[in-house]
């Protein structure tokens, strides 16, 4: 019998995911090793775990090298993968937020701005809400460190995951609009979830 293969993203929610499937009765003790793997077979050989970047998970799970997986919701609202998404884990919380300078008045009528230049991450989330607000926004997509871009005039806003507010506070940001609450999901593979379905139902119950 083949192993279903679950995906998760590497640090702590990883940690949480792992904490989730021990309380199914699934464990590995190789994963609580110091080692550089992404591999590891569960301690009842049913399964295998792999280790991979959070915003690759649900392409592992879509294109089925992966059965199931555990991502954030932000990563499911940002690329909208074709797979089905079976449970909110209720960890891993944030939040996509819109955030701006403290210094800087802003008028959250944006439909009155010209030229409104948006940081993110998420341009795919951002391009979407201001679409949806009828705002000709300029969407830059960025890797990392957005907190910078209103700082040094590269961007008017930026959109971005907030979790205490603190990375915002400490970089002269506050928040002005929030977009969605994200928590962990459970996703699975179309193909898999019909073909491992009690197993499955068993992991989301």
């Amino acid at each position: 019998m083949d192993k279903i293969k679950i995906v998760l993203p590497k640090g702590r929610l990883a940690d949480l995911s792992m904490e989730y499937f021990g309380n199914k009765g699934i464990y590995s003790k190789a994963m609580s090793e110091d080692t550089r793997k992404l591999t590891f077979d569960s301690d009842c050989g049913k399964y295998q775990f792999l280790l991979v970047r959070a915003t690759d998970v649900p392409v592992y799970v879509e294109r089925g090298a992966a059965d199931i997986g555990v991502v954030g919701k932000d990563t499911l609202m940002e690329y909208e993968p074709d797979v089905c998404e079976l449970k909110d884990l209720g960890f891993g919380y944030c939040r996509m937020s819109i955030a701006k300078p403290k210094n800087k008045e802003i008028d959250l009528n944006f439909k009155d701005w010209a030229n409104l230049r948006v940081a993110s991450k998420f341009t795919n989330v951002a391009k979407k809400y201001f679409k949806d607000m009828g705002v000709n926004a300029e969407i830059i997509k960025l890797y990392g460190s957005i907190e910078l871009a209103p700082i040094l005039g590269l961007s008017d806003l930026i959109v971005d995951i907030v979790s205490s507010g603190k990375t915002l506070d400490e970089n002269g940001l506050e928040e002005i609009i929030t977009l969605f609450d994200a928590t962990a999901r459970i996703i699975s593979n179309k193909v898999s979830l019909k073909r491992h379905y009690s197993t499955i139902k068993y992991l989301v119950e």
